[in-house]
């Protein structure tokens, strides 16, 4: 049997983009404009209490399997969603996300906060940041070419 661990961590990344507020939600509260720059989900349910669920992965590679679920949602405000995420049929990580929207002279400052628990050695705190980070930049270049 492998050794089991988990490992607990927060980030967060804070960025900018030339777009209202209202925009930059909407790209995370529609599920077409979410699929533009997300994985595309196979269930969207957004709203308290929804499901977001998407399967997938490289061909002849691993399945990856996010489960979320929406925890508190402030229009162009703040969405708070947990959600797990697998490898196959194992475990990788539990998460707690909180994603902020600040208007800054008419521009968006996003604030995105992960708390989660990494298990196993599946996955790491610093390679969920670096993913996140690029999901955050695919955000960025979906807005700009809309």
């Amino acid at each position: 049997m492998s050794e089991r661990s988990a490992k607990h961590s927060t980030f967060v990344i804070e960025k900018n983009y030339k777009h209202s507020p209202t925009r930059v939600y909407a790209a995370w509260a529609g599920q077409a404009a979410k699929a533009s720059w997300f994985p595309k989900a196979d269930e969207f349910d957004f709203r308290v209490g929804g499901r977001e669920f998407n399967r997938g992965g490289p061909p002849g590679g691993p399945v990856f399997t996010f489960d979320a679920c929406y925890q508190e949602i402030v229009q162009d405000r703040r969405i708070v969603y947990s959600y797990t995420l697998d490898m196959d049929d194992k475990r990788m990580s539990v998460s707690v996300t909180t994603v902020e929207f600040e208007s800054v002279d008419g521009d968006t400052r996003l604030i995105y906060t992960e708390q989660g628990v990494f298990l196993d050695g599946l996955d790491t705190p610093e390679q969920r940041e670096h993913g996140t980070k690029e999901l955050l930049d695919r955000l960025g270049k979906a807005l700009d070419g809309q």
